[in-house]
C-alpha cells in the first residue's frame, strides 16, 4: 500500500457527538493523498463504533484502540502509527475546511526550511459567552510569519495545536509530546522553536476551532494559567540567557500583584530584576522585595536595559510596545513581551 503524503492524527475519547463531523470534514478534502489515524483512548460511549464504521467505509481511516491513558498518550500513539511524510493534528471536536491539507502540505513543499505550519482559524464557539477564547483566536490569526511566531511565543500559544502540520523529521529529531504538569502542546512548540525549527502559517482560514464545555483546556489543571506560566518561564529563562545582552538583569514593565507573581517565577532561574515600571502614581516610589517601582518615563535608554512587559490587560501590550519603540527599543533585541 503506498505511503500517504499526510497523516492526520486524531486522539479520540468519548467524542461520539462530534467525531462524525470531524471525519466528514476530512473526507471532503481537496487533497486526497492522506490517512487518518484515529486513536480510541478507551472510550466508554459510542466512539469506537463510529470510528469502526468510518474505517469500514473508507480505507484511508485507520483506527488504533488503546486503554485509556489520556490525550498525550493517545496523541503520541497516533504519531507512532502514522505513515505519512507530513503529520497533521486534529481534535475530534473540530472541523478542517476543504483546502486545509492541500494548502498546508503545499506550504511545506514550497518552503524546505520550514518544519511546522499552522493556519488562520475560525472560532466555532459563542463570541459573547466565550469572549476570551474568541479574542485569543483573533490574536493568533495575526501571528503568521516565523518572526512573529518566534517573538510572540511567550505571550500566548501562537499556533493552536489542532491546526498544525509538520515534517516527520521534527518528531524524529525533537521528540513527541511530553507528559507533565504543563500544557503539552505549548511545551512542544517552545521546545521545537528553541531547537531552531522554523514555523509559519498559511494565511487562510483552514480550521474551525470549536469550544465545547468539555474541552480539556477548560477543565484540566495542566492547561490553567499558572501551568502556562510555569512552562513559559522555563523556556523564557533559557532564551534570556542566550539573547539578553545584559543577562541576568531585566527590567519588568508592570508592578501589580499578578505581574509580580508571574515575573517572580524567573527568580528561581537566576534572573535579577533591576526595577518594576508603572504608570500608576499610587505605585511609583514603592519598594517591593527590594526592587523599586519606577515611573515608566524614567526607563533607561535603548541598549541600557532589557525589558519584559508583563502587563496582560487588553491593549496594554500594544501600548507598551509603542512606548518602547518610541524610546528606540527594538522587539527581540531590547524587549520581548511575556503576557
Amino acid at each position: 500500500m503506498p505511503t500517504p503524503k499526510v497523516s492526520v492524527t486524531m486522539p479520540c475519547f468519548n467524542c461520539g457527538e462530534t467525531v462524525s463531523k470531524a471525519l466528514d470534514s476530512l473526507l471532503v478534502q481537496t487533497c486526497a493523498d492522506f490517512e487518518v489515524v484515529a486513536v480510541d483512548d478507551g472510550s466508554n460511549d459510542n466512539t469506537a463504533g463510529i470510528l469502526a464504521e468510518y474505517a469500514r467505509r473508507d480505507s484511508r481511516i485507520r483506527v488504533v484502540s488503546i486503554e485509556h491513558g489520556g490525550v498525550i498518550t493517545a496523541a503520541n500513539a497516533a504519531i507512532e502509527a502514522a505513515c505519512g511524510r507530513y503529520i497533521a493534528r486534529m481534535d475530534a471536536d473540530d472541523e478542517s475546511l476543504p483546502e486545509r491539507l492541500a494548502a498546508q502540505s503545499r506550504l511545506l513543499d514550497e518552503n524546505l526550511d520550514v518544519g511546522l505550519v499552522g493556519c488562520r482559524i475560525r472560532f466555532g464557539g459563542c463570541r459573547e459567552a466565550c469572549a476570551g477564547y474568541a479574542h485569543y483566536v483573533d490574536w493568533t490569526n495575526t501571528v503568521l510569519s516565523h518572526e512573529a511566531i518566534t517573538l510572540n511565543r511567550f505571550v500566548e500559544f501562537p499556533v493552536p495545536n489542532p491546526s498544525i502540520m509538520y515534517r516527520r523529521e521534527c518528531i524524529d529529531e525533537h521528540g513527541m509530546y511530553r507528559d507533565g504538569d504543563f500544557p503539552e502542546d505549548y511545551e512542544l512548540l517552545l521546545r521545537w522553536l528553541e531547537a531552531g525549527v522554523r514555523m509559519m502559517k498559511v494565511d487562510e482560514e483552514l480550521l474551525i476551532w470549536n469550544d465545547p464545555p468539555t474541552r480539556l483546556s477548560r477543565n484540566h489543571p495542566r492547561y490553567d494559567v499558572d501551568a502556562f506560566y510555569r512552562i513559559k518561564t522555563e523556556y523564557l529563562a533559557r532564551w534570556l540567557a542566550r539573547n539578553n545582552p545584559l543577562h541576568p538583569v531585566v527590567h519588568i514593565l508592570g508592578s501589580g500583584r499578578t505581574t509580580r507573581k508571574r515575573a517572580d517565577l524567573l527568580l528561581a532561574h537566576g534572573v535579577e530584576f533591576a526595577a518594576y515600571y508603572d504608570i500608576d502614581p499610587r505605585k511609583i516610589g514603592h519598594i517591593v522585595n527590594g526592587v523599586p517601582v519606577v515611573d515608566r518615563n524614567d526607563i533607561p535608554g535603548a541598549g541600557e536595559a532589557f525589558c519584559l512587559p508583563y502587563v496582560a490587560s487588553r491593549g496594554a501590550r500594544e501600548d507598551i510596545a509603542e512606548f518602547l519603540n518610541g524610546r528606540g527599543y527594538e522587539l527581540g533585541r531590547d524587549f520581548i513581551p511575556v503576557a
